[in-house]
């Protein structure tokens, strides 16, 4: 499966037939996560609050290639995403390994990701660096094998998405 989460709506193309997934997460009703961790102790894998994430976060652990789309704020992903990235938390086991000398969660059944996360909006080289230095902390946790980040401006978005998903259908 391939997945695409943006925090806005995208005019992109995606081949009928193809078992691509996409969620246009501001038209979503996602609640911020509890901290209340019963997705890990009473019912395990499955948020405990009703809302759309939970058609959402299932997709993000069988998915082999994602494309994450979010305006940068203060290097990190706007609050539409960001939400929806913490409400994942289910994914994730409470039992903690130790990989590459540091301490990350089990995976419950998540499949490798290839990933593209594409940040748009006025962005300096402060920003970027710091959302770098974001994904590449965040990769053993969100399962990508392998990931490139792509920095564009909002009116060139969907062309970005665009080209993208090209490589996907090679």
């Amino acid at each position: 499966m391939k997945l695409i989460m943006s925090d806005k709506p995208l005019n992109i193309n995606i081949q009928n037939g193809n078992d691509t997934k996409y969620f246009d997460l501001s038209s979503l009703k996602i609640a911020n996560c509890m901290g209340c961790f019963r997705c890990w102790t009473k019912t395990p894998g499955k948020c405990v609050i009703r809302d759309d994430a939970t058609a959402v976060y299932p997709c993000i652990a069988k998915s082999n290639k994602v494309i994450y789309v979010s305006r940068l704020k203060y290097g990190g992903y706007d609050s539409v995403m960001k939400t929806m990235l913490e409400r994942a938390i289910p994914i994730q086991q409470a039992f903690i390994r130790i990989h590459n000398d540091e301490t990350h969660h089990v995976q419950r059944a998540v499949t490798p990701k290839q990933a593209t996360i594409i940040a748009y909006g006025d962005i300096d080289e402060e920003e970027r660096d710091i959302f770098r230095n974001l994904i590449a902390r965040n990769a053993s946790n969100m399962s990508f094998e392998s990931y490139n980040i792509i920095f564009t401006t909002e009116a060139m978005l969907d062309d970005m998405v665009n080209k993208v998903l090209e490589t996907w259908d090679e």
